[in-house]
């Protein structure tokens, strides 16, 4: 597990790879990562879930970083960019060889929502984007994933999950 000030070292770290090697590259954060870092909403995270280029350095840059401080191959990964549409971003770090990214709240409250499993981390995650947002009806909730999630593509589980974690 990484507390949101190690993943801060590590992406600093990367960035000093990726500078040391004279390469610019851009990552753009998603899941338990941006939960820790932007939203204080839990201590840690298993991994940083991220889409990045250059992507073969990155990894390369990632593989040296999980060798010196003896972290999980897949530390970075990028297992999420078959889930993202076109989404709004911020810069959330600018390093002289490394942008890093976070989307804007209500893109990650659709992705969080849209993905939402029962389990009570999920529930808090988009408890605490719904708190951020200031949204207290879930029609303000299906608007924003239709925005980014057009055509039908909310299933039954997620209103229900939707409108479930605002009655409470």
């Amino acid at each position: 597990m990484m507390t949101g000030e190690e993943i801060q070292t590590y992406l600093t770290l990367l960035g000093e790879e990726m500078e040391h090697n004279n390469i610019k590259g851009e990552i753009c954060l998603y899941g338990g990562a941006v939960m820790c870092l932007v939203y204080q909403a839990r201590p840690s995270t298993k991994d940083i879930d991220a889409v990045f280029q250059p992507a073969h350095q990155m990894r390369d840059a990632a593989r040296r970083i999980a060798s010196r401080f003896d972290l999980s191959e897949d530390w970075l990964n990028d297992g999420v960019k078959d889930f993202l549409v076109q989404h709004p971003q911020r810069v959330y770090l600018n390093l002289p060889a490394l942008k890093v990214y976070v989307p804007e709240p209500d893109y990650l409250l659709a992705m969080k929502t849209l993905a939402a499993r029962v389990d009570a981390t999920d529930r808090e995650d988009v408890s605490i984007l719904l708190r951020h947002l200031r949204i207290t009806k879930p029609e303000e909730v299906f608007s924003i994933l239709e925005k980014y999630y057009p055509n039908g593509q909310i299933r039954a589980a997620t209103r229900f999950f939707v409108e479930e974690l605002l009655q409470q």
